[in-house]
């Protein structure tokens, strides 16, 4: 009894309670551990947007095989769920004239690593060896400007735990508009002040150009 009990898993943690089909439910089996969902993430083409804007959910991920950066974060939280972890996700706030990015957070002998899609040489995974979000966070900072050097990381999140929505989420065929409201509406931490931004030093050109290389094109 107890080696079936252990064998079936919990009801919290067996795939089919998050509706998942078998196929779906293989796929995310096999994202075992980060380091495979980062090299999932990395291996799907980069969602433009071509035809509008989305925020799919991981069922329409898999099927479509590309991805934005809140929607690999979606995929990868739903993963690591699947797997018995916390489903988090850390919001990186810029300034109005750049980009939000958004990463999945998780965590390996009590260090803090993070997952990331990105089409940009920048913003990308990090390794386990942060003590805390706000340290992780943090790595970011230098890698956030503007192709005039500018640097436009002004905020992180707190962790952002997607349980609160249930697990409905993770097959819906609706874009995850509210979601990504309820996280761009989350605690955040401001991380400058007025005159720490007007003494800052723009990104140098070798930096800039390096800011420039990307792994998927439109063309």
């Amino acid at each position: 009894m107890h080696e079936e009990r252990r064998r079936r898993g919990t009801a919290a943690t067996r795939p089919h309670v998050f509706g998942f089909n078998a196929q779906e439910i293989k796929a995310l089996r096999r994202l075992n551990t980060p380091k495979k969902i980062q090299d999932f993430l990395s291996g799907l083409e980069m969602n433009f947007e071509l035809k509008g804007d989305t925020l799919m959910s991981p069922r329409r991920v898999l099927r479509e095989g590309k991805a934005h950066c809140l929607e690999g974060a979606f995929l990868a939280a739903a993963a690591l769920w699947i797997h018995g972890k916390e489903p988090l996700l850390l919001d990186l706030q810029s300034t109005n004239d750049d980009l939000d990015h958004v990463v999945t957070l998780f965590r390996d002998r009590g260090r803090w690593g993070a997952l990331s899609k990105t089409n940009h040489a920048v913003l990308r995974y990090r390794e386990p060896v942060y003590r805390s979000c706000g340290e992780l966070a943090m790595s970011y900072f230098h890698e956030y400007f503007l192709n005039d050097g500018r640097k436009t990381m002004r905020a992180y999140s707190k962790p952002f735990n997607l349980k609160k929505f249930g697990h409905a989420w993770m097959t819906s065929e609706e874009d995850l508009w509210s979601i990504g409201e309820a996280l761009d509406a989350s605690p955040h931490i401001k991380i400058t002040t007025p005159a720490i931004l007007r003494a800052m030093r723009k990104a140098d050109r070798v930096e800039i150009e390096a800011g420039k290389i990307i792994e998927w094109s439109q063309d």
